[in-house]
């Protein structure tokens, strides 16, 4: 055997020997903070300290870990490899600690949910309603962002599972997808709009005040690919957001056309506050499903929820 080669197996024996506990702490704070100024504070040390340690465990891996720069800290693909890893070793010492500094009973943790702002409102509110009915002291925490910040969140272990698009195979590295549903663009405006009740042309639409998704969302490429195939372009003017309580307050007030998945506003379809255009919206369907960890167990609660949401996707 060559002088100085390790067995993997023989290796592997020696970084559980020489990893602690704080080695890994520090690793998962720095990779959900993606920052080790944030790191260090989030973790009561200072950020020579946070450097140091980052510094040993790559010295002992053999592996970068952690790019650092003027920009914050990115992982690796080690160093997305290992974090699952970290984050199931310091939660199960978290629950561990729980269980012993209490009644001797383990706290159980809450659900955290990612989901985007135009996913959130759709499935969540009667998914989340059936799992407290089931489980009434277990409580959920919702998150709504972009689906980049999710992504990152999910991997990071922050969150348990997330509401999401698929993304570009790098952004996706280290996670899964579940298809729930796929869902077009819709066109929406209130009862009595100019437009409500009659054939349209797409650009008697542009005539009109519009509410579309903010840049660089996947509602907003399809509003402008769908524009597109008509000859036309998003007009100057129009009001841009994710917020889907002040889209639907600017149709409602007036004569504005929101251009958004058509799960969103269906209770306000259902009851006939707002009303669709009768618009055709052709190669805008996108898929929505579930993105968690590839190498991690979602805790059992999250899966009941999971559960859940598969059944109110397909009902």
């Amino acid at each position: 055997m060559e002088r100085g080669f390790v067995p993997p197996v023989d290796r592997a024996w020696l970084l559980l020997d020489r990893i602690r506990l704080r080695h890994l702490t520090c690793f998962v704070a720095v990779a959900q903070e993606g920052n080790l100024g944030r790191a260090a504070g989030r973790l009561h040390l200072s950020q020579p300290a946070v450097t140091k340690t980052l510094n040993e465990l790559e010295s002992l891996a053999g592996l970068r870990l952690v790019d650092r720069g003027r920009h914050g800290a990115r992982l690796t693909p080690a160093g997305e490899e290992f974090l699952g890893h970290a984050v199931e070793v310091t939660d199960a010492l978290a629950s561990a600690a729980r269980a012993l500094s209490g009644t001797g009973q383990p706290a159980v943790a809450p659900v955290r949910v990612g989901a985007l702002p135009t996913v959130a409102s759709t499935l969540l509110p009667g998914a989340v309603t059936r799992l407290r009915d089931r489980r009434p002291h277990v409580g959920v925490q919702i998150r709504t962002a972009p689906n980049t910040a999710l992504l990152g969140a999910v991997r990071a272990g922050e969150l348990d599972f997330v509401l999401g698009r698929m993304a570009d195979p790098e952004t996706m590295q280290g996670l899964s997808f579940e298809l729930l549903y796929a869902e077009s663009l819709a066109l929406i405006v209130r009862p009595g709009h100019p437009l409500a009740g009659g054939p349209v042309s797409v650009p008697a639409v542009l005539n009109h005040p519009l509410v579309v998704a903010t840049a660089g969302t996947v509602p907003r490429h399809h509003t402008e690919g769908f524009l597109a195939r008509h000859g036309l372009r998003l007009p100057s003017g129009s009001v841009e957001t994710l917020d889907v309580s002040v889209a639907r307050g600017l149709v409602r007030a007036g004569d504005a056309v929101w251009l958004t998945p058509e799960r969103v506003p269906q209770d306000d379809l259902d009851d006939g506050t707002l009303v669709r255009l009768p618009v055709p919206t052709p190669g805008t369907a996108e898929p929505v499903g579930l993105l968690r960890r590839s190498s991690a167990d979602t805790p059992v609660v999250a899966d009941e929820l999971i559960g859940i949401l598969r059944e109110l996707a397909v009902g």
